[in-house]
């Protein structure tokens, strides 16, 4: 992972990935006072109330911006579901208790939330790094046919664990949900193994197409 930026105010502590930032610009729109890219520092807390600063930051889709309360106000917690939400043409955006593990069993990172590449093309696997928009990939934000399952083992599970499997997908362990862009269509399991090549035609789903568009991680 990359070193955070710190932005520290009286009040509250914010700290910024740049290698996580995807530019949804949530933090822009929802307080501009305080996130203002045209400043030096872009980020200056004090600027607003800390539970201000606090509500947007948890807006940010991709983790990228996170806070520590300095004056005795509540820690982030995770939202009650897992939800991974797609979108048009874009990443994965996950929210919840999330664990993120490597092919070889190595936590790479705990956090609430976090956006996932699924257009094969990032240069920082798993996280989206916007180059969906240099591949023109495409996909619309509506899911495939329902491939989450239930798996009796992980019934007590609380936490995802997504398994950034070699070479092949994201490979889901505990509850979540799955939705549409728009809402209207959500699958629920907690085992499910979603398509990271960019290739499925079952998306976000994994058909093996991996295999056959030789995806390398």
């Amino acid at each position: 992972m990359t070193r955070s930026h710190k932005y520290r105010g009286q009040d509250i502590l914010v700290t910024w990935e740049s290698e996580r930032c995807i530019h949804v610009a949530e933090c822009l729109r929802g307080l501009p006072q305080v996130f203002d890219t045209g400043a030096r520092p872009w980020v200056q807390p004090d600027r607003a109330a800390a539970q201000a600063v606090a509500e947007v930051v948890e807006r940010c889709p991709s983790g990228a911006l996170h806070y520590e309360r300095r004056d005795g106000g509540p820690s982030e917690e995770p939202v009650a579901r897992n939800v991974i939400r797609l979108s048009s043409d874009g990443p994965l955006y996950v929210s919840g208790d999330i664990e993120i593990v490597t092919p070889q069993g190595t936590v790479l990172l705990n956090d609430t939330r976090v956006a996932l590449c699924r257009c094969g093309a990032s240069q920082n696997k798993p996280f989206c790094d916007n180059m969906h928009w240099e591949v023109g990939f495409e996909a619309a934000g509506a899911l495939g046919r329902d491939e989450a399952e239930e798996d009796p083992a992980l019934a007590s599970a609380s936490r995802l664990r997504i398994l950034t499997t070699e070479n092949g997908p994201l490979e889901l362990a505990g509850p979540f949900v799955i939705a549409s862009e728009d809402g209207e269509t959500a699958y629920a399991g907690n085992r499910a193994w979603l398509c990271r090549c960019g290739g499925s035609g079952n998306k976000p789903f994994c058909d093996e197409t991996h295999r056959k568009n030789d995806f390398r991680t």
